[in-house]
């Protein structure tokens, strides 16, 4: 027998160890060269293992959710295993009749009943003393019918009255403890335990972390983003058709861009550890993005170097390869500020947890018709909250005031942001 070792590879700079998160082979099993064996993650990063050989697995290096070191074993497999020819799987090789060379069985010794035995008693006719048992209940008409509507047979109903007659009142009395017995019975005390694994533990641990270790300070600001919308459908109804449509997150990503100009302070971040703060020229912005695995971050890097139509393209890429799980390790980290929006299921006020080690978040809230004041009437206008958090120890609430302003006041003057300062 020749065995095999595949070790888990350094799936990234300064990676030590990674999350087992999914097998796809079993111990028994036939691999090929280059076949998925495997799936683990860090950083939020998932990384699919090939083989580099073939043959029959026959060991495993852990269970779901265990962490690994890099360099250690991750799968053995028996090099001599036989495989399957090209183009059959080994389902139809398991398919095909097994032929065994099994002696014949001597014939098995036959039971023979007696006279006796086969003589079976003839079932007795019911004396006079329970000639009452097998006869109707006693009841009133009006009683039948209501239990013949409920379903009920009235042989199950113990009667109160005399001669044991069957009241409403004993036929009530069944109705409700039939009733509370359903009941009952629909009330499950079933308990379904989730490991917490993966991505969802990234998460939880990113999340923990963040909010231990910073203390926020949130601003809520009313922004009118009429304007903006009105601009908004006036590119997309002249865009080329190579053009992605627009959303709103472009227009944020560009004003957050001017924002942060302004405010360097707010694109950063804080090493709390060795109490430095690395501010970045480069404005990395990550897009809280919803998957069915839960939520990812993926980053559209440079974003001050980018047009409108660029940052849509760049989104809608990110978005896609996050939500199909192809986004590489790079595309999910780095970022130096964070937006996140819920789009149309939005609250009208959020409080963003700020994406550690920065020191700033955007949350974009559900955009919606209020009335507002002209000075003379109430009109209509489209208008939504941002939710700003701010890691209030490098942050100050003037500073984050400030802001928070200079966004309100793009977004509702959509031109300022093409224009230089």
């Amino acid at each position: 027998m020749s065995i095999h070792t595949i070790r888990l590879p350094d799936v990234g700079e300064g990676v030590a160890e990674a999350e087992l998160v999914e097998w796809h082979v079993a111990v028994g099993e036939l691999v090929r060269e280059d076949q998925i064996v495997a799936a683990v993650m860090t950083d939020k990063a998932t990384v699919e293992i090939p083989s580099n050989a073939e043959g029959r697995v026959i060991w495993l290096g852990g269970t779901v959710g265990q962490t690994l070191a890099v360099g250690s074993d991750l799968i053995r497999i028996d090099l001599s295993g036989a495989m399957p020819p090209e183009g059959e799987s080994e389902e139809q090789t398991a398919q095909q009749p097994l032929v065994v060379d099994v002696a014949p069985e001597e014939p098995a010794p036959v039971a023979i009943k007696t006279e006796a035995e086969n003589i079976r008693p003839q079932p007795t006719r019911p004396s006079p003393t329970n000639v009452q048992e097998f006869s109707r209940p006693l009841a009133a008409p009006s009683v039948r019918g209501r239990a013949r509507n409920a379903g009920v047979d009235l042989k199950l109903v113990q009667g109160t009255g005399p001669a044991g007659r069957i009241l409403h009142e004993d036929l009530d009395a069944y109705l409700a403890g039939s009733r509370r017995q359903t009941q009952a019975a629909a009330k499950s005390t079933a308990v379904r335990e989730i490991p917490v694994i993966g991505l969802r533990r990234k998460i939880a641990e990113r999340m923990a972390n963040a909010k231990r270790r910073i203390p926020h300070i949130t601003i809520v600001e009313e922004v009118d983003v009429t304007a903006l919308e009105e601009l908004r459908e006036k590119l997309n109804g002249s865009r080329k058709p190579d053009r992605p449509k627009l959303t709103i997150l472009p227009f944020l990503m560009a004003a957050l861009v001017k924002a942060v100009q302004e405010q360097p302070a707010l694109n950063a971040h804080f090493d709390d550890d060795e109490n430095i703060i690395r501010q970045h020229e480069a404005v990395h912005i990550g897009i809280a993005t919803q998957t069915a695995s839960g939520l990812m971050v993926p980053v559209v890097r440079h974003a001050e170097s980018l047009s409108l139509w660029q940052s849509a393209s760049e989104l809608a890429r990110l978005a896609e390869a996050a939500r199909n799980g192809q986004a590489k390790r790079e595309e999910l980290t780095g970022s130096t500020i964070t937006i996140t929006s819920l789009g149309p299921l939005g609250a009208i006020a959020t409080t963003p947890i700020i994406n550690h080690p920065e020191v700033a978040i955007l949350g974009v809230n559900r955009m919606e018709i209020r009335p507002s004041w002209d000075g003379s009437a109430f009109v209509p206008r489209k208008k939504m909250n941002l939710s700003a958090s701010f890691d209030h120890r490098v942050i100050d609430g003037w500073d984050a005031a400030v802001f928070v302003r200079k966004m309100k006041d793009l977004i509702e003057n959509p031109t300022l942001m093409f224009v230089e300062t």
